[in-house]
């Protein structure tokens, strides 16, 4: 979409029960999900350090991007923990249910900077929490749930499937690695202080042994970056063409409406999940001016090689005194202008991978495997690219799931960036509406006990 200052979106700043008793409720009397009004924004006032949970979106979407954030993805059990018997579809419902009602109350009173109400099941005497967050601020702590392609038939929900929830297609790019790709359930969390953010991840997991297991995990963090709009670690800022929030242009691009989805889904929203590697060794090696033109932007204020500041249009008529046009028409800002979505991305640093043995490598198209990046780098995957694993958490939330496809597409045939990045995970999930006080996630899916 068109780059200009009044489109910045503003940056200030499951599981529970025993498959034994597949039908239990979560302790407590939680009432079936209704509709809401909007939670109002964050306040700005000095000291306030917690989002608001309820409203008619889910936190963690149009909040303020915090500076922590991990994401994990779930896999209902298919089998009872201690009979080892098969689940049946209704079973497994019961426990989805009682999880995503178990994980509102834990969700709910961690954001409120409480302990859980709830102790993890099966471990009556188990302590409330961990612990490790006593006497810390909530940091404006957000939790967000998704819910994957594969759920619903495993649920018996396949009518109430969102429409526009669908595996992602492959990408001619795409070098794919099952450890940190697709799942049913999806939990992100975040806040500004990664203490904070670990709390309430174990708080979730201890709740989820006998009905769902931990498929991947990943982490992430931000600079301090105020209201300026954050840089990745190739060093340019990302993010700057997203909505205002609390726009037309946003809600037009972020939240589904009863229109074109399920009653229950109205108010909810997509996120796509990509997991990218950067090629740091070769980024930094690389002339300014390749990594600028490559971006489609200057490093150093976000401008579009076009000219301006970083929220002046892009302008692809521009050229050069060569008479070539100044943003290149395969650069990363040309390829992917126009798309509706939020990106609320994090930087990953997992540091050097030691790895014991050889890992097979990949061709690319062009029938040659990945080359090392460095003399004495050993040839596992790609050599340096792969041993050192950091890059960026992709996370882009939008009505539509397609408009990703049809960006991701268009940059998996020609952007330069190719030459430096590789998509190694993937994963989407419907985000549903948010929760009225008394209410319980994905309740709609369920409009009777």
């Amino acid at each position: 979409m068109p780059d200009r200052p009044e489109s910045r979106f503003s940056r200030r700043g499951v599981i529970t029960t025993f498959a034994a008793t597949a039908g239990v409720a979560a302790g407590g009397a939680l009432l079936a999900n209704g509709g809401g009004t909007e939670a109002s924004p964050r306040s700005t006032e000095e000291g306030r350090r917690t989002e608001p949970f309820h409203g008619a979106h889910q936190p963690g979407i149009a909040t303020p991007q915090q500076r922590y954030a991990l994401f994990a993805a779930f896999d209902l059990e298919a089998v009872h923990p201690v009979r080892k018997r098969p689940l049946t579809t209704e079973q497994v419902a019961a426990n989805f249910r009682t999880l995503m009602e178990q994980w509102t109350v834990v969700a709910e009173s961690l954001m409120q900077g409480r302990p859980p109400r709830l102790r993890p099941v099966g471990s009556p005497q188990a302590p409330l929490d961990s612990g490790i967050a006593d006497g810390l601020d909530p940091s404006r702590l957000t939790v967000t749930f998704g819910l994957g392609p594969e759920l619903f038939e495993r649920i018996g929900r396949q009518r109430e499937r969102p429409h526009r929830l669908r595996p992602l297609p492959a990408f001619r790019t795409d070098r794919l690695e099952d450890a940190w790709s697709g799942g049913e359930l999806l939990v992100q969390v975040c806040a500004d202080d990664p203490q904070v953010v670990s709390r309430a991840f174990r708080s979730l997991r201890t709740r989820a042994p006998g009905v769902a297991r931990l498929r991947w995990s990943q982490q992430g963090f931000l600079g301090v970056f105020g209201d300026s709009t954050p840089r990745n670690l190739f060093g340019h800022k990302d993010g700057t063409a997203n909505p205002r929030l609390g726009s037309a242009e946003f809600d037009a691009a972020v939240w589904a409406t009863p229109q074109d989805e399920p009653a229950w889904f109205s108010g909810g929203t997509y996120l796509v999940f990509r997991k990218i590697r950067m090629d740091l060794p070769k980024w930094d090696t690389s002339p300014a001016h390749t990594q600028d033109q490559a971006i489609g932007r200057r490093r150093d204020n976000g401008a579009p090689l076009s000219g301006g500041h970083e929220f002046t249009d892009l302008d692809l008529t521009r050229t050069g005194p060569d008479g070539k046009p100044l943003i290149p028409a395969d650069s990363h800002v040309a390829l992917i202008r126009d798309i509706p979505m939020l990106r609320r991305s994090y930087n990953y640093d997992y540091g050097f991978q030691g790895i014991t043995e050889p890992i097979v490598t990949a061709p690319h198209d062009d029938g040659h495997a990945d080359h090392d990046h460095g003399p004495g780098m050993p040839k596992h995957a790609g050599g340096g690219h792969d041993i050192y694993d950091s890059g960026v958490l992709f996370c882009a939330y939008l009505r539509d799931p397609e408009e990703f496809v049809r960006a991701q597409r268009k940059l998996a045939e020609s952007d330069r960036l190719n030459d430096f990045i590789r998509h190694t995970g993937s994963a989407v999930f419907a985000v549903p509406p948010g929760v009225r006080p008394g209410g319980h996630l994905a309740a709609g899916l369920f409009p009777t006990r």
